[in-house]
């Protein structure tokens, strides 16, 4: 059991690529607090996934809840061991038509909800000497595709703050890396296809894109969070691993 015996939270993880880490934890020995601010989506997933599995309400935009929700986290389980910071949300306008609120809807959760998470639990970690925070950024974090304005701000400035908390914690044994996700075949992305008149056609170019013709699954995004919030990766710190099947590298005229 690759994480057996670890305590882990992870945000957002009512569905999508967190309900999936949180499922490849559980089956890797951890026990997994859903800190989901969907109440109906968080007890379900906690439900699916059995005993190991426990939902506390948490909304990362909001300080009192973070701390709530790590306080009882900390009364249920004693310590907490891995930080999976996986709530996001997508905010994507042409840079001049971005509104004030929409930037800060953006940062609240993309960037600063990370923070507060990360303040959250690293008191708790240096006492240990020992944790693993695993921040889901994005492609986004490296590339800019034009109309997705402030999205790729927020998901750079995530990069920064893993980096940034990696260098000063590290000698303390806390380990701050990043995954960076391409395209997903999340619910979400789905739901995008069927906006289309023709939902299979847009599927098939999405496909197209990628070089092995395909786009990622929830579950390929979730073991890359198992291997770094394992003993197994130890000297891997304050860096990020794309999981996009090589799109990010691939030449474009």
């Amino acid at each position: 059991m690759r994480l057996g015996g670890k305590i882990a939270v992870v945000t957002g993880a009512g569905r999508g690529i967190g309900a999936a880490i949180a499922e490849a934890f559980i089956r890797e020995g951890a026990q997994v607090i859903i800190a989901e601010r969907d109440e109906t989506t968080g007890a379900e997933t906690a439900a699916r996934l059995g005993d190991n599995a426990f939902f506390i309400h948490t909304d990362v935009t909001d300080q009192d809840s973070v701390d709530t929700a790590i306080a009882e986290t900390l009364a249920r389980n004693g310590g907490i061991d891995v930080l999976v910071n996986n709530a996001g949300i997508n905010v994507f306008h042409e840079p001049l038509a971005t509104t004030d609120d929409e930037w800060a809807r953006c940062m609240a959760v993309d960037l600063e909800g990370v923070w507060r998470m990360c303040r959250a639990v690293l008191p708790t970690m240096l006492d240990q000497q020992a944790g693993s925070i695993v921040n889901i950024a994005s492609s986004h974090a490296s590339t800019i595709i034009p109309g997705t304005f402030p999205y790729p701000v927020a998901k750079h400035g995530l990069l920064g703050l893993t980096r940034s908390l990696g260098i000063e914690y590290a000698a303390q044994g806390i380990r701050v890396n990043a995954i960076a996700p391409g395209y997903i075949e999340t619910d979400l992305a789905v739901e995008y296809w069927n906006t289309f008149p023709d939902p299979a056609a847009e599927r098939r170019r999405t496909y197209d894109l990628h070089p092995p013709k395909r786009i990622g699954k929830p579950e390929e995004v979730a073991m890359t969070a198992v291997f770094l919030a394992s003993d197994e990766a130890p000297f891997i710190n304050a860096t990020s691993i794309a999981v996009d099947g090589g799109r990010s590298v691939l030449y474009h005229d």
